[in-house]
């Protein structure tokens, strides 16, 4: 494992990641029913909220006092997870006063999110996925680090259960929150 950084920055020119096609086939998709444990320690199933919900995914929160898997910083897109989970924080009230509640998902267990959720003063919910239930039945894009799968970073709009719309490749990581509130302005659901 490698030495850990701030892991409220970004390193300097981080690798940017490009669009695969790894997420084309979500848009439009109806969510399976997908119980995932959240950090408020009820069983969330995204599937069965009414409304809009921002659901966005995230490989692995670093903490300060754990060393981050080894070449981190070298895998495009891997780096930012606490500054999105902080920007998502920061635009939260202005993403409710747009109908849409938040949620963080990632393969980490729910202690881990806990800390995280708690250290970082998230207003919202995170949601583990360690067994990558969710991330396999809607075919998410994932990658390997440090003998881990982890869900690449995307972000979906979900309206009743169905993925209005995808952010994917997202990056920069802190800016994702500010581009989702502009698309439910502009774009979102209602607005056609």
């Amino acid at each position: 494992m490698a030495k850990t950084q701030n892991t409220n920055d970004l390193p300097q020119d981080p690798p940017i990641p490009e669009d695969d096609g790894a997420a084309d086939h979500l848009p439009g998709t109806t969510l399976p029913s997908v119980p995932l444990a959240g950090t408020s320690g009820e069983r969330v199933d995204i599937s069965e909220l009414s409304g809009i919900s921002v659901a966005y995914c995230y490989p692995m929160t670093g903490r300060p006092d754990m060393e981050l898997p080894e070449g981190w910083d070298d895998i495009p897109g891997a780096r930012g997870c606490t500054p999105q989970s902080c920007a998502f924080r920061d635009h939260h009230q202005e993403l409710e006063s747009l109908g849409a509640r938040v949620l963080g998902i990632s393969t980490q267990g729910t202690e881990y999110q806990r800390e995280a959720a708690e250290r970082l003063h998230l207003p919202y919910e995170l949601l583990g996925d360690g067994e990558l239930a969710f991330a396999k039945a809607l075919n998410l894009p994932t990658f390997e680090a440090d003998g881990m799968t982890l869900i690449k970073r995307l972000t979906l709009v979900i309206v009743d259960g169905r993925i209005l719309k995808v952010f994917y490749p997202v990056f920069p990581p802190d800016a994702n929150a500010a581009e989702v509130a502009a698309w439910l302005r502009g774009e979102g659901p209602g607005k056609d």
